[in-house]
């Protein structure tokens, strides 16, 4: 058993060293389940099959050294050498392979259900939800919202919350799965969505904009327009800051890929106008002219969605950025 568990623990980390190099992307929900399963199985067997035999063989260590010491008692021999406690510890003591693995199971167990049904960690690491998050952010994500969902297949099996436009969701990225992306909703299922000249339009209204402040970004060291934009939902209006660059060019025809559902949109040089398909959404970055979204790579299927995110829990270069968001 030491072996197979090296051998496990040397697979363990070649997969972790792949997935840090970028050789190859890692599925985390995965990893956690199997080592969920695998942890369980040695605790199931360290508690029915190796702490049982180590039990007894520490019993009948002491039935043997008893039965030493009723001999030399007999024996006229009252003091008696040696004491066993010591070697019982021994035999009780969990060897390396199990202290790494059936002792570790409550704990991955643990996270592996807090993961999966409650909250999941997250961390900001582009530009394009400015000025809302942060490069760094490191931000939670509220994983039963929008319902429950099996983990790994990501399958509802409880509906909760509907999801609305103003939203920061975390999703998988339709273009590559394993890859977690976190946009806003901007557009529901049987909406039309345009944007154009880089002004947003939701069933043909336009979203209101109110002009604020420039924005100051501290890694660039340089200004962006920024605004406060209402977009509509169910209870009245969601507001949220964006960033827009009016100095540069709105031809994101040139720049879009084929997608399923391409068919519900139309190009032009000023911008794009899609129809949402049933069961889809469609999503855009806060920083409108620095994010890669459902303008370039279609919409998001509800099936891809992984939860809300709520609340930023730590920056380590800005502690005041630690708080809840829109």
């Amino acid at each position: 058993m030491a072996t197979l568990t090296s051998i496990l623990y040397a697979c363990l980390i070649a997969y972790g060293t792949g997935w840090y190099l970028g050789k190859w992307n890692g599925n985390f929900s995965l990893l956690l389940f199997i080592l969920t399963l695998v942890t369980l199985a040695y605790w199931l067997a360290e508690r029915f099959v190796f702490l049982p035999r180590r039990q007894a063989a520490a019993q009948l260590l002491g039935q043997q050294d008893a039965a030493r010491r009723a001999e030399l008692q007999r024996l006229g021999i009252s003091q008696v050498d040696g004491n066993v406690d010591e070697a019982r510890q021994r035999l009780l003591a969990q060897p390396w392979w199990l202290d790494w693995t059936a002792g570790l199971f409550p704990v991955i167990l643990l996270v592996f259900l807090l993961r999966s049904f409650l909250f999941e960690p997250f961390k900001i690491p582009s530009g394009s939800m400015i000025p809302t998050l942060e490069i760094g952010d490191l931000i939670l994500v509220n994983k039963y919202h929008y319902g429950v969902r099996l983990p790994v297949i990501n399958k509802k099996i409880i509906d909760n919350h509907a999801v609305e436009r103003g939203d920061v969701m975390v999703f998988r990225y339709p273009v590559d799965p394993g890859i977690d992306f976190i946009k806003r909703v901007v557009a529901l299922p049987g909406d039309e969505v345009t944007y154009v000249n880089q002004k947003l339009s939701v069933n043909g209204k336009p979203v209101p904009l109110q002009s604020l402040e420039d924005y100051y970004d501290d890694d660039r060291r340089s200004y962006s327009k920024q605004f406060r934009e209402e977009l509509p939902t169910a209870a009245g209006s969601a507001s949220h800051r964006i960033l827009v660059d009016p100095t540069l060019p709105s031809s994101y025809g040139m720049r879009a890929r084929a997608f399923p559902g391409a068919e519900n949109c139309r190009y032009s040089a000023e911008g794009v106008t899609c129809k949402v398909p049933p069961g889809h959404y469609f999503m855009m970055g806060d920083n409108r002219d620095n994010s890669e979204d459902s303008r370039f790579w279609g919409f998001v299927p509800d099936e891809n969605i992984v939860g809300r995110a709520f609340y930023v829990w730590m920056n380590f270069s800005n502690f005041k950025r630690i708080g809840s968001f829109k």
